[in-house]
């Protein structure tokens, strides 16, 4: 069994949903970040830096259990679980990180900042456009890529996927201008949300 403990967050869902396609039996522990579940003791011993997601794998490799955090090390951990949504050929591995990497890193930072300088007491409006600009410009890319193949890797569903999907639904959700007129994005996203295992990873009720 796999305890989740996550809020809906971009980084939440991306575990959740995870979950959820890879037909796992798990148990959601549903944090209020507002109050500070994140923050107290007992979470913190599972996760030093009181930030989600977290699962804890009772049946981890070789019957251990596992402890990880980070949204895409989890997608990473469970597809390798799972050997579904990630290809077994190295050298499509390769490609797959190097696009894992820039949504985690790149994509979902860019939309950090802007998400929170927008949010700020008194908005500083050219970083709020700067950072935004940012995260438009690398999804540019990839709006680029889906008018030419199905989903991010090509024909088959990966954790790529799920990770970006992660930011861009969240995304259009506090600030939906930035992806305005990305139609072949849309279009994907669409594709996506419609998945039932996606709609059930959306479900924090």
């Amino acid at each position: 069994m796999i305890d989740l403990y996550a809020a809906p967050t971009s980084n939440g869902v991306r575990a959740k949903i995870m979950l959820d396609e890879c037909g796992l039996p798990y148990t959601l522990h549903r944090m209020n970040l507002q109050a500070g579940d994140h923050k107290k003791p007992e979470y913190l011993k599972l996760n030093p830096v009181g930030a989600i997601p977290t699962i804890v794998d009772s049946d981890g490799p070789g019957g251990r259990p596992v402890t990880t955090a980070q949204s895409v090390a989890i997608l990473t951990y469970l597809a390798e679980k799972t050997g579904k949504f990630i290809p077994a050929d190295p050298v499509k591995r390769v490609a797959l990180n190097e696009a894992l990497f820039n949504v985690a890193v790149d994509i979902s930072g860019a939309l950090a900042a802007a998400f929170t300088l927008n949010r700020a007491k008194e908005p500083h409006k050219p970083s709020v456009d700067l950072f935004g600009a940012r995260y438009t410009d690398y999804l540019k890319i990839w709006d680029g890529r889906l008018a030419k193949q199905k989903h991010c890797m090509g024909d088959d569903v990966t954790i790529v996927d799920l990770a970006l999907f992660g930011v861009v639904q969240r995304g259009n959700q506090v600030m939906p201008s930035l992806t305005e007129g990305l139609g072949n994005l849309n279009r994907w996203t669409a594709e996506i949300a419609a998945r039932p295992g996606v709609k059930k990873g959306l479900d924090f009720s």
